[in-house]
């Protein structure tokens, strides 16, 4: 009831003079509760949106838990039962496959489309060594390899070869060097297409490779009379 000054309540003025009192008409009315409840003091406590969307997604977590424990033989329990032998299989999978791990979907090229020598492979891959980015040198180390092989002819210059390939190719002229030399080319097609790190030693594994190769005499295809001999042998002789 409002009050005028001199504690005279309206109604009672209104009253005392032999007319109605005054009222409000309901739109106004409303209008103006809306306005007094919209006021910052009234919603001081209210929860934050986060607070709302968590509470919203707990409420819809609820009976999605609910709906399934009615629909699950043995309510919660088999729920229960049946989520840990999920988790299980899981865990028995997990152990014996090993942590999945992304493949090559399509070899790629060796090398770029700018052309560089064995020696500026080798000195970029110990570059790269030096600094400890192992994934980096054993890919330049890898390039070093196949270059020198193409240097000495032992494979055609050829652009648009993979690792596997090469290895393939230079293991026909050096089939003592095959297995490891496949080995080389699996390491290189794991750390620039398979998303796997290469080590310090396999890096190491890599330049050894390389040293051996270059002391290695090719072989013949098809021949049994052994390494093709060495100029400068037969010359010194």
């Amino acid at each position: 009831m409002l009050r005028l000054p001199g504690g005279t309540s309206l109604l009672t003025r209104a009253g005392s003079d032999g007319e109605p009192p005054v009222t409000t008409p309901r739109g106004p009315a409303r209008e103006a509760a809306r306005r007094e409840l919209s006021k910052p003091m009234y919603h001081q406590d209210d929860p934050s949106p986060l607070q709302r969307a968590l509470n919203a997604f707990w409420d819809w977590l609820d009976r999605l838990f609910n709906a399934a424990t009615t629909a699950t033989p043995g309510g919660t329990v088999g729920l229960v039962v049946i989520v840990v032998a999920v988790l299980a299989v899981l865990a028995t999978l997990w152990w014996r496959l090993g942590t999945p791990r992304r493949r090559p979907t399509s070899a790629a090229a060796l090398f770029d489309d700018r052309p560089r020598s064995a020696a500026e492979h080798r000195a970029a891959a110990d570059a790269h060594a030096a600094q400890g980015h192992w994934n980096q040198a054993v890919q330049e180390r890898m390039r070093a390899i196949v270059r020198a092989l193409e240097e000495r002819a032992l494979l055609d210059v050829r652009p648009g070869r993979t690792a596997d390939e090469a290895a393939d190719e230079a293991g026909r002229a050096l089939p003592a060097h095959l297995d490891r030399l496949r080995a080389a080319a699996r390491e290189f097609d794991d750390v620039t297409y398979g998303g796997r790190s290469a080590s310090e030693q396999s890096y190491h594994r890599l330049a050894e490779l390389d040293r051996d190769l270059e002391h290695t005499k090719p072989q013949l295809a098809n021949s049994t009379a052994g390494p093709i001999p060495d100029d400068r042998q037969g010359a010194a002789g």
